[in-house]
Order: structure tokens, then sequence, then C-alpha cells
């Protein structure tokens, strides 16, 4: 359970510089409908002070397919089928698995690898310029959400390079992805996934 809160974080939007940050984010949900990238994770505590770091590689294709593969330190795997949620922590030989929209909800990944109508969940804004991106902020209607606010930092090239997931207790989840590849061919049995011979399966 590490690192769960990056289930969600997935994406590229190679479009019009011109558009704005949200005008991107509903380009991108219409016009992208995979992408492979790694990715780098940070997650700080209230006062900004690092707590956990992981890197590793995404997947997904919409809507609701998505695989990451948490590398280092921990080597944990998330899946999304489609209908179920699984996570795999390989040390602990563990799985937990439960239905997929009652693991996603309100999130990030609703956002990015759910349906097209991303306002009927969200609140959208722009955010604004920092450290060179423009930024969008996705507030969650929903009062159940983990998360508080999800901001998405678009570059010059209107590629999605970092999001920031601020959650209900002051922390904060920063995402850096990187080698984004954009609609490539990926196979079905990456979003697949069968325990593991021996592992404890914990059903939510």
């Amino acid at each position: 359970m590490k690192y769960i809160f990056a289930i969600m974080m997935l994406a590229v939007l190679p479009l019009s510089a011109q558009a704005s940050a949200i005008e991107k984010l509903k380009s991108y949900i219409a016009a992208t409908h995979s992408a492979q990238a790694n990715f780098t994770q940070t997650v700080l505590d209230q006062n900004g002070k690092r707590m956990q770091s992981a890197s590793g590689v995404m997947q997904f294709q919409r809507p609701g397919k998505f695989r990451w593969t948490y590398q280092k330190p921990y080597e944990q795997i998330i899946v999304g089928d489609g209908a179920k949620f699984w996570l795999y922590d390989v040390d602990l030989n563990q799985v937990t698995v439960k239905k997929l929209d009652a693991a996603l909800g309100s999130s990030p990944a609703a956002l990015l690898a759910g349906s097209n109508e991303i306002e009927r969940g969200f609140s959208l804004k722009e955010a604004g310029t920092r450290e060179g991106l423009e930024w969008l902020q996705a507030s969650p209607k929903a009062q159940d959400s983990s998360f508080s606010a999800v901001l998405m930092g678009f570059d010059e090239q209107a590629s999605l390079v970092a999001m920031e997931l601020n959650d209900s207790f002051g922390h904060k989840t920063v995402l850096r992805f990187s080698g984004m590849q954009r609609n490539p061919k990926i196979a079905g049995a990456q979003f697949q996934f069968s325990p593991p011979a021996g592992a404890d399966v914990i059903s939510n």
C-alpha cells in the first residue's frame, strides 16, 4: 500500500501550445487512447519534507485500463483491467482486489483514464504558471474523495509533464513523467492480472 496514491497518473498532450490548460485536458481525453512513460513519484508532508519516493513505468489504455509497475525502492504492481483494481505488493506477497469503480471514484484516474465527462466529477480552473509550466487545477465534487485538488502542469510543447495531488491530510504527491509515448500499441496482457501462487488475496 506504500504508493497507492498514484494509481492514476497518466499522459502526454502534444496539442496546440496556444490552447488553455483546460482545453488541452479535454483534447487529451478525446484524442489519447493509450500511453506509456517512465515516472518518478515523491510524497511530501505538510511542511514539504519528503516522506516517500519511488520510480517505475506506467501504461494505460482508455477507458479504465492501466498498469503501474513500481521498481524502486519497493516492487509493486497496480493494474486496472476495466472491471477490477489489483494492487500486488511483491515484498508482502499480498494482493488487494476491489471493483474498479469503487477504487477510482473521483480520483485522478477518473480524470485521465475514465470517461469524457470530466466536469461531471471535477471542477476545473486555470492555475497560472510556475516552474516554466502552465497549470490546471481539478477539484473533485464528491465529498468522499481522498484528494482535495489535483494540479497538472503542461510544458511549452503542450505536454503534461507533472502532476501534484493534494490529499485531505495536507500531504502532496508529485509525479514527473519522461519518455512519454502517446497512443502506442500495448499488449492486452499488460492489463490483466492473476494473483501469484501462494499470495494472500484481500477482497474489498
